[in-house]
């Protein structure tokens, strides 16, 4: 059995492989702007996001499942070695079909023919994808570490060979390739930890069938996160996607905070709901939902404050948009965060899968309705108003499916506060946008008052109410 201090080097470990993944795209953020431009920034937007739904459909629902295969059979080496042979051949047959098909659309439909091309090197790296098979055997530093040495390597190269529009395609093969690099490197030390046995069709076919199952979720997901700008990119233009691409980047920033304590929360939850501890289980939900939406109404507010003069500041004058939409998109933070409690701590621990299943393939088809009728009228507006109307669905859907289970009028009543606390903080940060001009000096302003509103009514409110659990945070930071 693995030790506690063994769990929290590998939550170490992903945490700060998934805030790379989103940090260091966000480095280059504004070189790439100043360099590439917005269109040039949608063109590779645009033909990535088509080249992940091979990548996606390769994978099926491989990363949950076989993550959870392996780590089923992993103290059995022989079941290891004949689980691990049967899924990874059953993945190859279906990324070399993907593959094929890829091919074909890159000569027959693609648009953008070079770059489209190019981007077939990261449809192969979900060939070589395995890292399910680390995660189920708990090596989360050994991929980790591979993959950050890899991304910072390709961070570095874009500094180096990219250097104005023309070097597009540069910037393309610099990233597609470095994602196949990093998945076939995983391949060299795999003999340490298993051995590849003959296939058996009657093994294999048992995998199939919840590959699809845990695939439903994952499909309906990207609906959110790619096939919008996909529909940017065709229905309105590659400039529309670049301003989009930018200010979602922004957002997934906070966003990733926020995830990741659901991330930490699951497991926990789960083992209570297990025991039937119900009144651990509230305490824990009510406890998250107090300060999951004090965090996320001071994200939601605060970037909707500085969107209109980050943007400019950040990528250029060419990205004014970017702001607009920045304070759009930031609207769906509080919603996020709170359906990622009653999903994270109630409805995945409770085995609920009917009802999670319904809001994301809901919150789906209402993302895809909106874009289909505003992206044509309003561009990259559009496609925000429909992240928005799918967050807000999903959000509802999830929490009118525990209305009978959890007291949630009691979390609104506690979390409404700070939404107050954030309007507040919105006001003067704005203001100071307004009245100053797009500069870093304003900026910094901005981010500054902002921490010193919102921190300091927070602040108040929970001394005030002589909240527990800041109030022994306070004594220890005064002692």
């Amino acid at each position: 059995m693995k030790s506690q201090s063994s769990i929290k080097k590998n939550f170490i470990y992903q945490m700060i492989y998934q805030i790379l993944i989103i940090i260091l795209p966000f480095v280059t953020s504004p070189y790439i702007a100043r360099t590439i431009g917005a269109e040039g920034l949608g063109t590779y937007s645009y033909t990535y996001s088509i080249a992940y739904y091979f990548v996606l459909f390769s994978m099926l629902g491989l990363a949950n499942y076989g993550n959870r295969a392996i780590a089923q059979c992993r103290d059995t080496q022989d079941i290891l070695n004949e689980t691990f042979s049967n899924i990874v051949t059953l993945h190859i047959v279906f990324s070399l079909i993907c593959c094929a098909v890829y091919i074909l659309y890159v000569v027959f439909f693609a648009q953008e023919k070079l770059y489209a091309g190019i981007q077939f090197a990261y449809v192969l790296s979900g060939l070589f994808d395995i890292s399910w098979f680390y995660f189920g055997i708990e090596k989360f530093k050994l991929t980790v570490t591979r993959n950050i040495i890899i991304k910072i390597l390709n961070v570095i190269c874009v500094f180096v060979f990219v250097k104005n529009g023309d070097d597009l395609w540069k910037y393309c093969t610099i990233m597609a390739f470095g994602m196949l690099i990093s998945q076939i490197s995983l391949w060299l030390p795999l003999k340490k930890f298993v051995t590849f046995e003959k296939p058996i069709w009657e093994k294999m076919k048992r995998h199939i069938k919840p590959l699809l199952i845990l695939f439903i979720p994952a499909i309906a997901v990207s609906l959110y996160k790619y096939m919008d700008k996909i529909m940017i990119g065709i229905m309105s233009s590659k400039t529309q996607l670049g301003f989009y691409e930018n200010a979602e980047k922004v957002i997934n920033i906070p966003l990733t905070i926020i995830t990741s304590f659901g991330t930490v929360m699951l497991p926990k939850m789960s083992n209570l709901v297990a025991s039937n501890n119900k009144e651990k289980t509230n305490q824990y939900i009510a406890l998250s939902m107090k300060y999951v939406m004090c965090l996320s109404f001071a994200l939601t507010f605060g970037l909707a404050g500085i969107g209109s003069v980050f943007a400019p500041v950040f990528w250029g004058q060419e990205f004014e948009l970017s702001g607009v939409l920045i304070m759009g998109l930031s609207i769906t933070i509080p919603f996020m965060s709170f359906a990622n409690i009653i999903r994270t701590q109630y409805l995945i621990p409770s085995e609920k899968d009917k009802e999670y299943l319904s809001s994301v393939i809901g919150g789906a088809v209402v993302n895809l309705i909106a874009n289909t009728v505003l992206i044509s009228r309003l561009g990259a507006i559009g496609a925000t108003i429909g992240t928005i109307l799918a967050e807000v669905f999903v959000c509802m859907s999830q929490t009118l499916s525990v209305r009978k289970e959890l007291p949630i009028l009691r979390y609104l009543k506690s979390t409404w506060i700070f939404a107050a606390f954030g309007f507040v903080m919105f006001l003067g940060v704005f203001g100071i946008g307004n009245t100053r001009g797009n500069n870093i000096s304003t900026l910094l302003l901005q981010i500054i008052c902002g921490m010193i509103i919102y921190g300091g009514v927070c602040m108040i409110y929970f001394i005030r109410t002589k909240d527990a659990m800041f109030l022994k945070v306070w004594n220890k930071v005064k002692k």
